[in-house]
């Protein structure tokens, strides 16, 4: 469908194109140049920390090597968390591991710390030690970070931190894709910035950003020909691309304040519903992106749905998402095993994720208002009385 409202698309700034043609002009199209040097030091000084970037050409990219410099090998097992998208786990499979799926907890929809060493222990008794541990900020929202660092450190567990759609969020004024031994931010096209394509990985020290920048880029030996003593990926972000992302950077600021925005037009218009929870953070410790607003239906009287709503927006050309499907009952992973009861099987049924874009304008607000009073406008006696 031809939508007149998008989830999450993408925003330019018109700060994009001058790198982009200095790129053009100078000839530096390919995976190297000046764009990718400034670019990996613009997210390493909006990150903060002594932390080493490389820009990749996804996420998913960077949760590969991410694995890949963890040590983890074929046979592995690998936790990951359920309520995600399946790019989260995917790698996994890459290196020939197994998943480890966690269920959520509710408060932030991220993976339990409690279920994370139940399954922890679970997995040592039957003589199977966990590799890694990954851990992502779903939709934005940090996880239970200092509960899952310590589990991590207690059974000495790397964690790889996906905060793919966590750019601009912060626990306890630290951003999120810092906490962990590795960590992944995604410029995808629908992210809060894009590079139209790309990501990159965050490590702890130079000397494995180098290893990464070597595997990505084919794993070439130093030789006049070329070489290969180990297996390498095609990884490495374009010079084009990373001069998108360095004009998106200078807006990355304005555009989580503009998604926060968007999670208090949502707030304020299902006030009125008590079976309708937006959702947002359960603390000051916790400043979400909101990079897409979600709200999560209860049973009610009139029996509104997070289905009739998505239902009625597509009707009239606004996109909506179902709640990601939690990855233990998606068919590419059945029969892995999975700690938990049915949270994130509760949220997936009954979530819903409005559309959430930083160009998102008053008047598609008010639109929006409209379409979701009108399929709401049953349902008087379930408001609130304030």
């Amino acid at each position: 469908m031809d939508f007149k409202i998008r989830l999450s698309p993408p925003h330019m700034s018109g700060n994009e194109l001058k790198y982009v043609q200095k790129a053009l002009e100078t000839n530096w199209v390919a995976p190297a140049g000046k764009n990718i040097d400034e670019f990996e030091k613009d997210i390493e000084a909006y990150l903060g920390g002594q932390l080493h970037v490389t820009a990749l050409s996804s996420g998913t990219a960077a949760i590969h090597l991410a694995l890949v410099l963890a040590g983890v090998k074929p046979g592995d097992e690998v936790i990951c968390q359920s309520l995600t998208f399946a790019a989260s786990a995917f790698p996994i499979l890459y290196q020939g591991a197994n998943p480890i799926f966690i269920d959520s907890e509710q408060e932030t929809w991220n993976m339990c710390p409690i279920l994370l060493e139940d399954a922890i222990k679970d997995r040592i008794e039957s003589g199977k030690k966990p590799k890694a541990i990954i851990l992502v900020h779903i939709f934005g929202m940090p996880g239970k970070i200092d509960d899952i660092v310590a589990v991590s450190k207690k059974y000495n567990i790397p964690i790889v931190e996906d905060a793919a759609e966590a750019l601009g969020s912060r626990y306890k004024g630290q951003k999120c894709g810092t906490f962990g031994d590795y960590g992944v931010v995604s410029f995808n096209g629908n992210k809060i910035i894009t590079t139209s394509g790309g990501g990159a990985l965050t490590t702890k020290s130079e000397i494995e950003k180098d290893k990464a920048i070597f595997l990505s880029t084919q794993a070439k030996d130093k030789a006049s020909w070329y070489q290969h003593s180990q297996l390498g990926y095609n990884y490495r972000m374009s010079n084009i691309s990373a001069g998108i992302g360095r004009g998106q950077m200078e807006v990355l600021d304005l555009y989580v304040n503009k998604r926060r925005e968007n999670h208090q037009f949502y707030t304020q218009l299902f006030q009125p519903y008590d079976f309708i929870h937006v959702f947002s953070e359960p603390s000051i410790e916790f400043h979400s992106n909101h990079w897409l607003s979600c709200i999560q239906f209860s049973d009610n009287k009139s029996n509104k749905t997070a289905l009739g709503l998505y239902e009625a927006l597509r009707k009239n050309k606004m996109e909506s998402k179902p709640v990601w499907k939690p990855l233990h009952l998606q068919p590419v992973f059945e029969d892995r095993p999975f700690y938990g009861s049915k949270i994130s099987e509760t949220i997936f049924e009954k979530g819903l994720c409005l559309p959430s874009g930083s160009n998102l304008s008053e008047t598609e607000k008010e639109t929006i208002a409209q379409v979701v009073l009108k399929y709401l406008d049953s349902c008087h006696s379930e408001r609130n009385v304030v």
